[in-house]
C-alpha cells in the first residue's frame, strides 16, 4: 500500500495536481481494494464499462485488461490532463477518456447497448447519481459498482422501520449487496470518513416511466416531514382526502400512526396501487 501511496503523492507533485476536499478527491492506494472492486464487477472480454471519477487511473488500467472498451469521464481538468497523457502513451486503444461532469453525460452518444458502471463518486453527488442513472428507461446499466461513504450504504441496505427515500430510490430499480469496508486510511489524502463498496444490479422496471413518476410523488410526499404521520404527509403533499388514506391504511393493514421508514417496498407497493387513482 506503501508504494502505491508514494507513487500517487508523486504523480500529484509532478502534474501539479492538488486533491481538493470540495471534489472528493481522496485516492484510493490499496491495490487490494482496486482488485476486489473489479472481482466485484464481473467484467468479462464482451463488456463495455463506464467508469466514473478514475482518478489517476490504477483501475481504468485493471479495467481494460478484461473489458472489451471502457469509457472514463472525468471532471477535474488536471487529472484528465495526466490520463490524456498516460493513456496517449501507451498502445491501449481500449480506454476512452472523457472530461464532462458525469451528471451532465449523455449515456446515449456512448453507448448504444449493454453496459456496466464502475465508480468512486464524489460523495456529494451520490444520491443525484444513483437517480440519474437508476432511473434510465433507456440505455440503463446492467450494474453499478460504487465506492461509498459507510454511512450512505447503509442507508442504501436498510429495511424497515429505517427506510430513507434513498432506501426505496435504489431498492425500488436494483437489488444490492455490501462487498466490503474500506477504511480511510487506504486512501491519500485520508477522508474523515470510512467507506465502503457496493454493488447495484438493476431489475427490469416495475412501471412505465409515467407510473414511475407518480410513485415517487408518493414516496417523497410520504417522507416529506420526518416527524409527522404518514398519512399526514401524504394528506398534505399529495391532496388526497383523509378518509381516503384511512381507507387505503386499513385494507392494507398499515396503521394510521405510522411513519414512512417504517414501510416495506411491498408495502410502498401496495399503498401506491391503492391511492393511485387519486393522484392527479
Amino acid at each position: 500500500m506503501e508504494d502505491l501511496r508514494k507513487r500517487t503523492r508523486e504523480i500529484c507533485r509532478l502534474f501539479e495536481i492538488t486533491p481538493e476536499k470540495s471534489k472528493g478527491q481522496n485516492f484510493l492506494v490499496n491495490e487490494k481494494i482496486y482488485d476486489d472492486i473489479v472481482s466485484a464487477a464481473e467484467i468479462s472480454s464482451e463488456d463495455e464499462v463506464l467508469e466514473v471519477g478514475p482518478g489517476l487511473g490504477f483501475m481504468t488500467v485493471r479495467l481494460a485488461k478484461l473489458a472489451k472498451r471502457v469509457v472514463a469521464v472525468e471532471l477535474d481538468r488536471e487529472i484528465f490532463a495526466y490520463l490524456e497523457a498516460g493513456f496517449a502513451a501507451s498502445d491501449n486503444t481500449k480506454v476512452e477518456l472523457v472530461n464532462e461532469d458525469i451528471l451532465r453525460f449523455n449515456v446515449s452518444d456512448k453507448f448504444t447497448g449493454k453496459y456496466k458502471i464502475v465508480a468512486n463518486l464524489p460523495y456529494n453527488i451520490t444520491s443525484i447519481f444513483l437517480r440519474t442513472f437508476l432511473s434510465l428507461f433507456k440505455n440503463s446499466p446492467e450494474s453499478i459498482v460504487l465506492m461509498l461513504q459507510e454511512e450512505v450504504v447503509s442507508r442504501i441496505v436498510a429495511q424497515a422501520p429505517k427506510m430513507s427515500v434513498l432506501a426505496v430510490s435504489v431498492q425500488h430499480y436494483a437489488s444490492t449487496e455490501v462487498i466490503r469496508g474500506v477504511k480511510a486510511g487506504n486512501f491519500w489524502p485520508e477522508p474523515r470518513v470510512d467507506s465502503a463498496v457496493i454493488k447495484i444490479i438493476l431489475k427490469d422496471k416495475k412501471f412505465t416511466l409515467a407510473d414511475d413518476k407518480l410513485f415517487f410523488r408518493l414516496v417523497k410526499a410520504g417522507f416529506s416531514a420526518k416527524r409527522k404521520m404518514l398519512k399526514n404527509n401524504i394528506a398534505g403533499g399529495l391532496q388526497i382526502e383523509a378518509k381516503e388514506i384511512i381507507n387505503a391504511f386499513k385494507s392494507l393493514n398499515i396503521s394510521d400512526r405510522t411513519r414512512a421508514e417504517n414501510l416495506t417496498m411491498e408495502n410502498w407497493y401496495n399503498l401506491f396501487a391503492t391511492l393511485r387513482q387519486f393522484m392527479l
